[in-house]
């Protein structure tokens, strides 16, 4: 077991705990995404294309050698295994279809028939059939079975396609698929948020698969952007979010194709084999009744009035409807096949369904089509009935416990287990969606109507629905609705950490939070057996009544304990109401309840992790903040009492008093073995061998892993159950005096740490040691005397609740207990904060919006909370103003969507779209008057209609109100819509508050709120007139917020509907307009739901992609490719083919296939990633701009310059309605855009990207960076391809100066600087001496020409890579095989001309990347141009080649690379 453990390559986990922690779990215990996990894209690894961020990739090439052999012998294991696994697989089969040529397919045979049956359901050439078997020999298969397990099935088997009659539910199957095959090109489904579908854009922009586009490369490139992309924009038009929506789609086949009315047969003719009858008009308006019956469709004899079953004449019998409706109509047979022809065109990734629903927050208008089919899906409700699985509903809450249950002993077991695991629960998200959606539509009847309607509960297709209220006082003590609003999504934090543990026998609820047009719906699973009982009856484990009565259960207390070990959770014991002290291992809300299946459920998670102090009102005595949190406004009432504090913040707290554990002992032993120096000579040496080492490890904190180890058996040795050495918070100052401490303490599980503490042990010194241990752990707050031990009570300050305290003085005292979740609220303020914005200035992963900054905080432990906070810190830094505008529209959204909730609720479905349109025009722009419906004149505008059916009571009370409050011109707001009389608004329960909402008054709600929530004054100084002094500018719009924070309205509008769920119609909306308001009801199209749910893991796949990380931080390039090809095909294996993890996969291979010399395949590749995200993260998601930005360089490779271009465009564009223009990346974009139009000659617009490039790069990494010396450098060599060498020695003694700053006179790059200078000094003498002579010889022709060279492809290429961060090692396909003797090769050239520290491919950090870029890039890009000038023309392969790993291996290199790089 212990081998599937994290330990391939890092070994973390010490090996003795690995074999411990085996029978608990394997892999990583935490269930958050790991730091530089496949979804936190966060890892610095990733976002920074320098490779390896400094943080880490020296730690781990220890880590992987830490391990010691063992580590690398069970890698290897596995790594057998899934190659065993991937060996069993493919072979080719035949499948024969009547009336097609034969298909060779290859399978693998691990699949299942069926998937054989889908392919030839999705294939062009056989599509129309479904009802069909697949017989080999002669005998029919069974859907069900592997091909592994059929007889006779192997390389070469022909496998026939054999019609099969008709049942009644093959028939609708039948017509179902043939419906879905008419649609499939219509956009309708990923606009309205249905099955599963989503948009991409991708080949709209580049008109195509690029793959398939010729490799020439067209002389007349149009490379203007539009003006909207240009540097300094003012206008963020919406329109082209969405590329190619205008245009008209394909023809259309069919007018109508539906279920007749006939239906049912009637029993003579049911006796006659008809199965059901479809009524069909075709484009040529024929009217046709159809028959089904078992041997296929004809049309029958009926008409619209009068029935008549006989085939017609010709009948067209066939078995596929889509052959008889070709038979009957021409323009459906001309249609169909071109509609089949665009069909298959398609990319598979631009069709295959996402596991979880993404929602679009624009959508064009669709006209709205007939389709009787869809209807007939809405009011037949199959509401539960899933079309396909025997036995009407599916028992959720079984399929989720049994796919938990499966084995997990071996890879392709696991691979298995994961893969249902992950299957069932996106089914059970996308059912649990639909019926909260259901559930507040008021399509489902509660289990008890009578009650108050916020009481209600539902139960619909076996999942338990309720809603996010307080009933029956239930959270009264801990903060009444807001409690019971946040409530469901602990308790989902809680079930994603204890299943993420997945501790054996120990089950949660499959659960979902939903939130929905204001709303908050939570869906369970129900445990068997719990409707039958009371709740009291049923719970076994923990209190119904907040700690009155408390039970407790020793199989509860044995599972919760294992999982606690893993979340830092303590076993306590409280008193019940009967004074008896009873033990637990959660907190008291916990419930455990064993259900029919006899199963132990645990639920109510929702303080699975101890609470926020910074966010109690604790009584006076209590003196629960520290002075560094009190100095920063804490603690601040929150509205509830459910603050927890966040696993991440939890580990790095205990990581951090670890090494302060580590520090306390290591300083005590010191001063124990000089006393005993003489006596122990021996041991002191070891303790230097050991500090060696222990010092090496804790001065190089390791990002990616959080591996919690299991508890030390022994208190001797002093705290085995740390987690060693990664370090988060602290500083690297810090970190350096812990490791000069830890010198003379090893790792506390290395074998010296043994041998230290025996020796001790053996000695009279046993005492000391324990001593020295006792003061180490009373120093951290340790909760045991001689053992480190840092776990947390998540009781100790809840009301109601009496602790069992027996030695008050204690180290597990409750003193102690409450300090230790002082110190860790007191850490998140001191440590983790200001770490976190730190971080942010070397901008390595700077978010882009509101989502990616949530991610950054929530990987540090920082709850969002606390972004009041942040966004103080980041006020104060100049270079992090972008962030702080980001993080400032966060706080205003999230403020401005805590109100729309509210506002939501108090409003009438039918006013639905004008109270929404309404908020958004007072959150956005100014609107004075209270709500002014707006005739539009256009059909869309469906409630002007109503308004004449209910209008007087509406329109008249309306207009009263407003002439009493004389609000301007109120009397004529009624009368605003030409005569029509006001949208109907008033519903029956009179409930128009919405309708007098103001900016004014919604401003001043968003501030309170802001205040109350986060802590955060929102105010604006106005600019002091002459002689009185600033005062605060008045708040009553967004107007004055616009210039003072740099806002975006078109950013805060795209956060606001992805937050609430709101879909607007795409178009331009005038924000400015003064008269009449931005958006009107018809301007919102949809109202979508909000889904949290927990994401289950891939974990082999996980642990492949983590060494091979370390494999490629280590310069084994070729082996890390495996390795994350590897975890490519797991993670196909779990999830399908689309999600957000492959898509990192996806990313990291396309890079690796680049760096390594196939830039044609890094292309293909990344053309994939950036599709899968455009499907699953969203069409505007930061994770999508960035795949553009990828995938626009490798097109540039490929001499795809237009492509290149647009692509770049369009990232541009998505970052600028993201974020605008103040942000990093738009630097290193635009860099990217104008070094591609400085390529095709475009040098005036080249400049004003560059530019623009350079003022960013001046405000985030300051007037002397090495970046600002490149970007100086470019709009050097830019200018002088314009021939304008006077501006181009200025910005080039900029460079200059910075380099001889930065590197010192003698420094290679400054002299090529220098060099560089003289050049222009000549050039612009040519010049003046030319233009003079012309002058003086007043020649009519003008200037004679000066030649000024373009700069070759190879040239730009180069500099692409270097502002990129890529570093090449230049290597062909041919060579990858020799790629390690290359590299040694390489290494020892490099070190012969000792040019680059290193040698070889190591992957380098920020610095190092900045110097490498300074040396290998001056050669090719400053010299070129002019060098070409003076008649050297170099060809392009030797130029290429000075640019291997570091300039060293040119002329082995060299022959290699020209084909690529031939411009």
């Amino acid at each position: 077991m212990a081998k599937n453990k994290k330990q391939n390559g890092k070994a973390k986990t010490p090996p003795v705990v690995a074999a411990a922690a085996g029978e608990q779990k394997e892999t990583i215990g935490n269930g958050h995404a790991e730091q530089n996990g496949l979804n936190g894209h966060a890892s610095s690894e990733e976002s920074d294309p320098a490779a390896a961020g400094p943080n880490e990739s020296a730690d781990d090439k220890s880590a992987g050698v830490a391990g010691g052999g063992e580590t690398e012998q069970q890698q290897q294991q596995q790594e057998d295994d899934v190659m065993r696994l991937m060996q069993e697989t493919g072979f080719t089969v035949q499948v024969l279809s009547p009336g097609v040529e034969p298909l060779s397919i290859q399978v693998s045979s691990m699949e299942l028939v069926q998937e054989i049956h889908q392919l030839l359901m999705d294939r062009e050439d056989t599509c129309h059939r479904t009802c069909f078997s697949l017989q080999l020999d002669g005998r029919t298969l069974d859907n069900f079975a592997e091909l592994k397990n059929i007889d006779g099935l192997q390389e070469g088997s022909v496998i026939r396609v054999v019609e099969e009659p008709y049942t009644m539910r093959e028939a609708r199957i039948h017509v179902r698929h043939v419906r879905d095959l008419l649609k499939s090109l219509d956009p309708a489904d990923a606009y309205n948020g249905v099955d599963c579908s989503s948009l991409t854009f991708l080949h709209t922009i580049t008109m195509g698969d690029i793959m398939e586009k010729k490799k020439t490369r067209q002389e007349s490139v149009d490379c203007t952007p539009p003006d909207f992309i240009m540097p300094g924009a003012r206008e963020r038009p919406l329109l082209p979010l969405q590329p190619g929506t205008g245009k008209k789609g394909t023809p259309q086949p069919l007018k109508v194709l539906t279920t007749s009315a006939w239906n049912p047969p009637p029993g003579p003719r049911k006796l006659h084999g008809d199965l059901m009858y479809l009524y069909v008009v075709t484009m040529e308006d024929k009217r046709l009744h159809i028959s089904a019956c078992s041997r296929g469709f004809y049309v029958n004899q009926s008409t619209d009035d009068a029935f008549n079953p006989q085939p017609a004449n010709p009948s067209y019998l066939s078995h596929s409807l889509i052959d008889l409706l070709s038979q009957i109509s021409a323009t459906f047979r001309r249609c169909f096949a071109q509609m089949q022809k665009k069909r298959t065109q398609r990319h598979p990734f631009e069709r295959v369904a996402t596991p979880y629903q993404v929602y679009t927050w624009t959508a064009p208008a669709l006209e709205h089509t007939i389709d009787a089919i869809r209807a007939e899906d809405t009011f037949s409700s199959k509401l539960g009935y899933e079309e396909h699985i025997p036995g009407q509903t599916r028992d959720w809450n079984e399929e989720l416990q049994t796919t938990r249950e499966l084995p997990r002993a071996t890879l392709p077991e696991r691979l298995l287990r994961e893969r249902a695991i992950f299957k069932v629960h996106s089914d059970f998200v996308t059912a649990a969606t639909r019926g909260a959606m259901a559930v507040i539509d008021g399509n489902v009847m509660p289990i008890n109507p009578g009650e108050d309607a916020k009481t209600q509960m539902f139960i619909w297709n076996n999942i338990f629905f309720s809603l996010g209220f307080d009933v029956r006082d239930h959270y009264k003590e801990l903060g009444g609705d807001a409690a019971a609003f946040v409530a469901p999504r602990n308790d989902l934090h809680g079930v994603r950490v204890y299943s993420a543990v997945d501790v054996e026998g120990l089950y949660t609820l499959g659960t979902v939070v939903i939130d929905y047009r204001g709303y908050r719906v939570t869906a369970q699973s129900i445990i068997p057996g719990i409707l039958e009982r009371e709740q009291d009856q049923s719970v076994v484990y923990g209190s119904i009544d907040f700690g009155k009565t408390v039970l407790s259960h020793p199989k509860y207390l044995e599972l919760l304990n294992a999982a606690g070990k893993h979340l830092k959770i303590l076993p306590h014991s409280v008193y019940n109401d009967k004074e008896e002290a009873i033990e637990l291992c959660s907190s008291v809300e916990c419930k455990g309840i064993i259900g029919n299946d006899g199963r132990h459920y645990i639920l109510d998670l929702l303080r699975t992790f101890p609470p926020d102090v910074n966010f109690l009102a604790l009584p006076a005595e209590e003196e629960a903040v520290g002075k560094e949190s009190r100095a920063m406004g804490f603690p601040i009432e929150h509205r509830h009492k459910l603050c927890c504090l966040r696993q991440e913040l939890l580990e790095a707290f205990v990581e951090n008093r670890y090494l302060m554990f580590m520090k306390h002992a290591a300083v005590q032993l010191q001063q124990c073995v000089k006393m005993k120096q003489e006596q122990k000579a021996a041991a002191a040496q070891k303790t230097e061998e050991g500090g060696k080492q222990a010092a090496i490890e804790a001065a190089a904190p390791a990002e990616g892993d959080k591996t919690p180890a299991k508890d030390a058996k022994d208190g001797k040795e002093a705290g085995k159950d740390a987690n060693d050495g990664k370090e988060e918070g602290s500083t690297t100052k810090e970190a350096a005096a812990a490791a000069a401490a830890a010198r003379s303490v090893p790792k506390p599980d290395s074998e010296d740490a043994k041998k230290l503490v025996e020796s001790l042990i053996s000695s009279d010194q046993k005492n000391e040691s324990m001593e020295v241990v006792k003061r180490a752990c009373e120093a951290v707050g340790s909760l045991k005397e001689y053992e480190f031990n840092i776990r947390f009570n998540p009781d100790v300050y809840s009301p109601g609740i009496r602790h069992v305290d027996e030695e008050p003085n204690a180290a597990g005292s409750l003193r102690r207990q409450k300090q230790l979740v002082k110190d860790a609220a007191e850490f998140l303020v001191k440590h983790q904060i200001p770490s976190f914005v730190h971080e942010c200035l070397d901008h390595t992963s700077a978010p882009m919006d509101g989502v990616t900054l949530t991610e950054l905080l929530h990987n540090r432990g920082i709850n969002v909370r606390y972004l009041g906070k942040v966004v103080d810190q980041l006020a104060k830094i100049k270079q992090l103003e972008y962030l702080h505008t980001i993080a400032v529209s966060e706080l205003i959204v999230r403020a401005a969507k805590h109100l729309f909730t509210a506002y939501l609720q108090q409003t009438d479905v039918m006013s639905m779209a004008a109270a929404i349109s309404h908020f958004l025009n007072c959150f956005l722009t100014v609107s004075t008057g209270g709500y002014q419906p707006v005739a539009n004149g256009t059909g869309a505008d469906g409630d002007g209609q109503l308004a004449d059916e209910f209008g007087p009571k509406a329109g008249g009370k309306k207009q009263n109100k407003q002439s009493k409050r004389g609000g301007g011109g109120g009397g004529g707001k009624g009368a605003a819509g030409g005569g029509r009389k006001a949208t109907f608004s008033v519903p029956s329960s009179d409930n128009c508050e919405w309708t007098a909402l103001t900016s004014k008054t919604l401003w001043a709600q968003i501030r309170q709120e802001l205040k109350a929530y986060w802590d955060f004054e929102l105010t604006v100084e106005q600019p002091a007139k002459e002689g009185k002094e600033s005062k605060a500018a008045v708040i009553d719009s967004i107007e004055p917020l616009i210039g003072a924070f740099k806002l975006q309205k078109i950013s805060l509008l795209r956060s606001f509907c992805l937050k609430t769920g709101v879909q607007i119609l795409l178009q331009e909306y005038a924000f400015e307009q003064r008269n009449r308001p931005a958006f009107t009801d018809a301007d919102i199209v949809n109202v979508f739901p909000v889904v949290k749910h927990i994401n289950p893991r891939a974990s082999d796949a996980y642990n492949f992609y983590t060494t091979g990380q370390t494999k490629i931080q280590q310069g084994y390039l070729q082996d890390g490719y495996g390795l994350i090809s590897e975890a490519l095909n797991l993670l196909n294996n779990v999830y399908g083919a689309m999600h957000p993890e492959n898509a990192q996969c996806l990313r990291m291979l396309a890079r690796l296939s680049y760096i390594m010399g196939d830039p044609q395949e890094a292309l293909a590749i990344q053309q994939r990633a950036v599709l899968m995200s455009e499907r699953v993260n969203g069409v505007d998601h930061p994770y999508t701009i960035s795949e553009y930005g990828h995938l626009a360089l490798y097109c540039f490779a490929n001499s795809q310059i237009t492509t290149a271009l647009k692509l770049l465009y369009r990232a541009r564009y998505l970052a600028t309605i993201v974020c605008g223009e103040n942000h990093p990346d738009i630097a290193l974009m635009d860099s990217n855009i104008s070094l591609i139009l400085h390529a095709v000659g475009e040098y005036e617009l080249s400049l004003r990207f560059l530019e623009h490039a350079l003022a960013l790069n001046i405000r985030y990494y300051g007037e002397k960076s090495l970046k600002v010396a490149v970007s100086y450098h470019l709009v050097a060599r830019t200018q002088s391809c314009m021939g304008d060498f006077r501006s181009a020695l200025v910005n080039e003694k900029e460079t200059y100066a910075i380099y001889k700053q930065q590197l010192g006179e003698n420094h290679e790059k400054t002299q090529e600087s220098s060099e560089c200078l003289r050049h222009l000094t000549q050039q612009a003498v040519v010049l003046q001496k030319k233009m003079n002579y012309a002058n003086g010889k007043l020649l009519s022709t003008g200037l004679p020409p000066i030649h000024i060279q373009p700069p070759s492809m190879g040239s730009v290429l180069d500099m692409l890579n270097a502002i990129n961060g890529i570093i090449f090692v230049q290597i062909s396909s041919k060579e990858i095989a020799n790629f390690k003797n290359e590299i040694e090769k390489r290494q020892k050239e490099a070190g012969a001309q000792s040019q680059q520290p290193g040698g070889g491919p190591v992957q380098a950090n920020q610095e190092e990347v900045d110097q490498m870029l300074m040396e290998t890039m001056q050669k090719t890009a400053a010299g070129i141009p002019f060098e070409e000038q003076d008649g050297e023309k170099k060809d392009g392969a030797a130029e290429a080649a000075s640019h291997t790993a570091g300039g060293a291996a040119a002329n082995t290199a060299a022959p290699a690379v020209s084909p690529r790089r031939k411009s």
